[in-house]
């Protein structure tokens, strides 16, 4: 019969870390001590992943005295924080491709309010610069129900807001109950007219 119970025989002890990184360690490179060198420090500017091997205390004594800049004269160290702050990478003057001295649009004349307040805004890059030509804008922004409220007034895609403009106040004194008597497929042409023009107002096309 054994003197101990049979489970003993699972157990197993943890190996100490410490000791096994002891033993794979090189010897500490500081002068005179033969601990081992367990702990890495780095050699210094112009060799980055060079370190040295210290033991515990001299990883901190070394530590202690380590300077980066040892040796770096003041105006290169200062150039050096300050490219640090962009991640070294590099950086060009606002302006310098000439878009500051750019022309920026009036903005007044895409959109509605006050004209003073949009005048005053600067676009310099054109980011909220339109088409060129206000006509391929309305071409191109021309949805079902606006063409079919372009063509109730006899126009195209590519009419600006100053023709629809005119051509609803010619179709408004044509065919005005007034001016026809009562006539009853005027005053139906006339209702269309009015729908017509409401829908390219609120789409914002005159």
């Amino acid at each position: 019969m054994k003197p101990y119970p049979k489970y003993f025989e699972k157990i197993r002890v943890r190996p100490d870390k410490d000791a096994e990184l002891k033993s794979h360690s090189p010897i500490c490179q500081w002068d005179g001590c033969k601990e081992a060198g367990t702990h890495r420090a780095p050699v210094g500017r112009m060799k980055e992943g060079e370190y040295f091997r210290f033991c515990f205390d001299h990883v901190r004594e070394y530590n202690k005295g380590f300077n980066y800049f040892s040796g770096v004269p003041d105006t290169e160290v200062a150039r050096f924080q300050k490219e640090a702050m962009t991640g070294h990478r590099p950086t060009w003057k606002m302006g310098v491709n000439g878009a500051s001295t750019r022309s920026s649009p009036d903005i007044a004349q895409h959109r509605s309010g006050r004209a003073g307040y949009y005048n005053r805004m600067r676009d310099p890059f054109d980011l909220f610069k339109g088409p060129k030509d206000p006509r391929e804008a309305r071409e191109r922004k021309a949805k079902p129900l606006e063409a079919k409220a372009l063509e109730t007034l006899g126009l195209d895609t590519k009419a600006t807001g100053k023709d629809i403009k005119a051509r609803y106040k010619e179709l408004v004194k044509r065919h005005h109950p007034d001016a026809n008597g009562g006539d009853r497929g005027s005053e139906d042409r006339f209702r269309d007219v009015l729908q017509a023009y409401r829908v390219l107002k609120q789409a914002g096309l005159c």
